[in-house]
Formats: structure tokens, C-alpha cells, sequence
């Protein structure tokens, strides 16, 4: 699943050529993708706005659009989102393509159909079920070690699953999680509530590390995810954990264990993650 680098970085694409454009018409493929409102109101609501902003909240796209409402686009394990001329064939799997006043089109793209677009206010969408809480984001201001600890001091759950958690901390998955608590050296499966505040320290600026590295490689492409103009990214060739278990560790030199924690494959170093 397209995580937090991933999604920033087809934001960042996608922003110049988004910004100010107007929706000029709709099509949609397979309908079960929209998920809010129902076909009919999604199809008849879009064209004519324009979108007057593209950000990222948590694994979501957002476009904010003029008058109520964003379009919010949530990737799912397979979804990609690019821009596209519309002389380009479409992709096999394309479900819906927003042609845009400029003549591009915007193409949502998802083999598996786990993601979902979604027409609304957040309140509207909260309301309705289909957009989740969701917590601090990590590379925010905010997100300080102090603010960290508090949210691990409150739950003695696996350190992973807090950090997996959305409505705690908004945006990792399972590939970013693992290389922050490696680079952190803290084992993912100890209590989140037994961390010492130089460990949650650690863990702050690890994560930030981590994810800010992933978007200056412009993440991972180790199964679906392309970027926002359909290229892959180089973030998975530099990663030191996740997906390596059993290879060697590239600090102490011990085979890295895999094991499930949190529901998820998870690789660790058993000499180096105390």
C-alpha cells in the first residue's frame, strides 16, 4: 500500500498542473470505487469546479475544490493517480478519468480495487464512515518527541501497532515502520508504553529521517505504486530492513529476523534492536 512518501510525492507532482485547473467532465469506469456520494451525485457534482488546492492528509489525497467539498483519493494496496494526455491509451484497471479544462486527464488507476474516491466535507465524509480519524501527521511541526511519548506512554500494545495506528500517527505503513524502529534501534514488538524517553527521542527523528529520505527518492516501487506521472520510484533500492529478512544486517552483520507483529510482516535485527 502506497504509503506517506508515496502520496507526497504524487501531491507534489500532480500540484502545478492541478491547481486552478477546472474539471471539464467525468468518467467512471467501476463504479464501486465511489464510495461517497453515489454515482450519479459524484458524476453530476464534479465538472464545472475547479481545484483550487492538492495536499496530503495522512495516506489521502485531497483536492480542495471551489464552493463545499475536496475530492479525497485513497490509494488502497493498489491504486496510482497520474496525469496523462489524452491521446495516451489508458492503462488496463483505469476506473475513473477526470478530463480536465486543459485537455490532460487525470487517470485513477487500481487492479485490486481496495481504494476509493470519495466527494464531500471531512465532517460529511466522517459522518458517513468513510474517511477514518486520523492523528498527528509525523513530518508536522508538532510532531515532537514529547508528543510521541505521550501518544506511546498511553498503551502498552505493540510498539508497531501504534505507530501502524492512523488515528495516532497518520501516514506510515509497514515498510517505513520497520526502517524507523531499525534505524532507531528499538525492537518493534516491545510494549509502546516501555520505551525511555531517549528511545521515544530516537524514534521521533528516526521516523522523520525515514520518511523524509523516501520522498527525496520518491518512494517505493516494490509492487504497483508509480508516481504521479506513471514513473517508479527509487526509495525501495535503499532500504535496510523491510523486505531483507534473512539477509544480512548491515550494522552488526546477523541474519535479520522476520516474525508477524501487529498482523504484518515485520524484519528486525535481534542484535541491534534492544
Amino acid at each position: 500500500m502506497p504509503e506517506l512518501p508515496e502520496v507526497e510525492t504524487i501531491v507534489r507532482d500532480l500540484r502545478p498542473h492541478l491547481v486552478g485547473a477546472t474539471v471539464a467532465a467525468v468518467e467512471v469506469g467501476h463504479p464501486s470505487v465511489v464510495r461517497h456520494p453515489g454515482l450519479a451525485e459524484f458524476l453530476r457534482a464534479l465538472p464545472g469546479r475547479r481545484i483550487e488546492r492538492c495536499q496530503r492528509r495522512a495516506k489521502f489525497i485531497a483536492l480542495r475544490l471551489d464552493g463545499p467539498g475536496s475530492l479525497f483519493v485513497h490509494l488502497g494496496m493498489s491504486g496510482t493517480l497520474t496525469l496523462d494526455r489524452p491521446e495516451v491509451p489508458a492503462r488496463p484497471h483505469t476506473h475513473v478519468r477526470l478530463r480536465l479544462g486543459s485537455g490532460a486527464e487525470l487517470r485513477y488507476v487500481d487492479p485490486r480495487r481496495f481504494g476509493r474516491l470519495m466527494l464531500g466535507t471531512p465532517p460529511e465524509l466522517r459522518a458517513a464512515g468513510q474517511l477514518p480519524p486520523l492523528g498527528i501527521e509525523p513530518l508536522s511541526p508538532r510532531f515532537t518527541a514529547e508528543r510521541l511519548g505521550a501518544v506511546l506512554a498511553s498503551t502498552r500494545r505493540p510498539l508497531k501497532a501504534v505507530l501502524l495506528d492512523q488515528a495516532r500517527i497518520a501516514g506510515c505503513g509497514n515498510i517505513y515502520t520497520d526502517e524507523s524502529c531499525f534505524l532507531a534501534r528499538v525492537h518493534p514488538a516491545r510494549p509502546a508504553a516501555g520505551l525511555r524517553p531517549r528511545e521515544v527521542r530516537r524514534l521521533r527523528d528516526a521516523i522523520r529521517v525515514v520518511l523524509r529520505k523516501a520522498i527525496r527518492n520518491r518512494g517505493s516501487s516494490i509492487a504497483d505504486y508509480r508516481d504521479g506521472f506513471g514513473a517508479r520510484g527509487a526509495a525501495h533500492e535503499s532500504l535496510l530492513v523491510y523486505g531483507r529478512g534473512g539477509a544480512p544486517c548491515v550494522r552488526c552483520g546477523l541474519p535479520l529476523a522476520q516474525s508477524t507483529v501487529a498482523g504484518r510482516t515485520t524484519v528486525y535485527c535481534r542484535g541491534c534492536q534492544a
